[in-house]
C-alpha cells in the first residue's frame, strides 16, 4: 500500500499485546485453547493502518487478506471495550451492508472519535446532509 504525500498516517500497527497476553493466560485450559489461537493468528498476521484518508486491514492467513475502507462508504462505527477497557474490538458497518471488524485495537476509543470526526467531515456525508427530496 502506497501513501500519498497528504496522507498522514494515525494508527500503525497490530492488535493490542493485551490480548495476546490474557488469551495466552487463558489457554492453560482446555477452553481457553482456541482463543488463544485465535490471538496468535491475529498477533502474527493482522495489522491496521488509519490514515486521514482510509482504514486498512491486512489479515487473514499468513497476512493475505487485504481491505480498505474510505470514509465515505462508512455508515456506523460499533465499538466494545475488552481487556478492562485498555483495548476494544471495533466493527466498521458500510452503507452497501458489509462490515469490517478490527478485533483487539489498542486505544479504541481515541480511534472510534478520530473515525467519526473524518465520517462527518468527509465529502460524501456532507451532499447527504445537503440533498432533500421534493417534500418539506
Amino acid at each position: 500500500m502506497t501513501i500519498s504525500s497528504n496522507e498522514d498516517i494515525f494508527y500503525e500497527g497490530g492488535p493490542a499485546s493485551g490480548d495476546l497476553i490474557i488469551n495466552l493466560m487463558a489457554g492453560i485450559t482446555l477452553i481457553g485453547l482456541p482463543f488463544t489461537f485465535g490471538a496468535l493468528v491475529r498477533a502474527l498476521w493482522v495489522r491496521y493502518k488509519i490514515t486521514t484518508r482510509r482504514i486498512s486491514v491486512t489479515g487473514g492467513w499468513l497476512g493475505r487478506d487485504k481491505t480498505q475502507v474510505v470514509y465515505s462508504q462508512i455508515a456506523e462505527v460499533r465499538a466494545i471495550p475488552r481487556g478492562l477497557g485498555s483495548y476494544g474490538d471495533m466493527v466498521l458497518v458500510l452503507k452497501d451492508g458489509a462490515r469490517l471488524e478490527m478485533r483487539s485495537l489498542p486505544n479504541f476509543r481515541e480511534t472510534e472519535s478520530y473515525i467519526l470526526e473524518k465520517i462527518e467531515n468527509s465529502p460524501s456525508t456532507k451532499l447527504d446532509k445537503e440533498a432533500q427530496g421534493f417534500s418539506n
